[in-house]
């Protein structure tokens, strides 16, 4: 393959996110093929709100499809494993959305199906792909904050804080027995992981579960939407809200904390980063500047500019200055890189993209997180 038009993708789900990833894909030039709905029904009618103009009927006839030669996952937690199992195991690329798997003992799996496979692998770490973490990523490798010593930051939403919220990863059957952890959490970790350039090795939590009932719609809900008609109580057993304490292999610390009940915090995720030389900051509200602290200096706002970023930040940015980047155009920059990979036909040195090694962690991280707050003491980290 030679350019973007000669690779054809398909997309396992027809929500909110597997919609954005349509978007980012037609801009990127791709063929979508066709869509995978939780049924014939819902796929049929996802397909034409995307503006796809077919809808497989399973599974099984979207990977007998020769014309699809990558499969992007966005369908609910529990359906990772056997999704991507499948899919690597019928030699197609494949983007799954984070978390990677439902244990552990999956992902490892998966890492394993990844590898034998001999076709890329991502998770979708979008975040990574705001210009600025990039930038930061390339400043921190080339030691402009020092040795790293602190990290600390959140990842807060609101769109469960009511009793009669309702979406599939409030069961832990469907979503993983963590769920701020596992939902927006692993993003949190994967990003500051990514910047600092290594990963926590023990953790010490608390979890916190404020609606331990809520109000669940007879019929789907879509994320990020209102419920509406009959309802049934039922009992939560995932958290609401988590406290998270951590160690780094180089004597850093940090600190980090989740909530899905913030009111007024539609979607925000910030990180803060320590040196010996210098500190950096992100806020995903304003996701084009980067804040540097001195002490013998003034305070820096770095504004996303491709005339005063380094090479990193540079490659991961489309947009004049001035002219904001978001959320959907971080998927943009993730694709435009991972197909830039499909069409050479391996993984290139410089790619940036999270790998499904990177997946596993998520979930190491997520046991060691359930067993701290189970046991009320430091664990570590196992198999970096």
């Amino acid at each position: 393959m030679t350019n973007s038009s000669d690779v054809g993708v398909a997309v396992v789900g027809t929500g909110f996110i597997g919609t954005v990833h349509t978007w980012a894909l037609r801009r990127l030039g791709v063929s979508v093929r066709g869509v995978l709905g939780s049924s014939p029904e819902r796929g049929a009618a996802g397909a034409q709100a995307m503006g796809v103009g077919h809808a497989y009927p399973d599974l099984e006839t979207l990977l007998a499809d020769p014309s699809v030669d990558v499969v992007h996952v966005t369908s609910p937690n529990d359906a990772h494993f056997e999704q991507v199992c499948a899919i690597l195991r019928a030699g197609k690329h494949v983007i799954c959305e984070k978390p990677l798997a439902m244990t552990s003992a999956q992902s490892a799996e998966m890492v394993e199906v990844a590898k034998a496979s001999g076709t890329l692998a991502a998770v979708c770490y979008n975040i990574r792909f705001y210009p600025l973490n990039q930038q930061a990523r390339g400043m921190v490798a080339g030691g402009e904050l020092g040795d790293i010593r602190f990290v600390s930051g959140h990842y807060h939403q609101d769109w469960l804080a009511r009793p009669t919220d309702w979406n599939w990863r409030l069961e832990a059957d469907k979503g993983g027995a963590l769920r701020s952890v596992g939902d927006i959490g692993t993003h949190w970790v994967d990003l500051t992981s990514f910047i600092a350039g290594m990963k926590a090795t023990e953790v010490f939590a608390e979890l916190s579960t404020f609606l331990p009932e809520r109000q669940k719609p007879v019929g789907p809900v879509e994320t990020f939407s209102a419920a509406e008609g009959q309802t049934e109580p039922v009992k939560i057993e995932t958290e609401d809200a988590a406290m998270i304490m951590l160690r780094y292999p180089n004597g850093a610390r940090g600190v980090m904390s989740t909530s899905q009940v913030n009111f007024g915090r539609k979607n925000v995720l910030n990180w803060d980063i320590a040196g010996s030389e210098a500190s950096a900051a992100w806020h995903s509200e304003t996701p084009d500047h980067l804040w540097i602290g001195h002490r013998d200096a003034p305070n820096q706002i770095l504004q996303r500019d491709f005339t005063l970023m380094n090479a990193a930040g540079t490659a991961a940015a489309s947009l004049p200055p001035g002219h904001v980047e978001g959320f959907a155009d971080s998927f943009f920059a993730f694709f435009r890189q991972f197909y830039g990979d499909v069409m050479a036909g391996a993984r290139a040195d410089a790619s940036t993209y999270a790998s499904f090694e990177d997946g596993h962690y998520e979930m190491l991280f997520c046991d060691a997180v359930l067993q701290s707050a189970r046991e009320g003491r430091w664990i570590a980290i196992a198999d970096q």
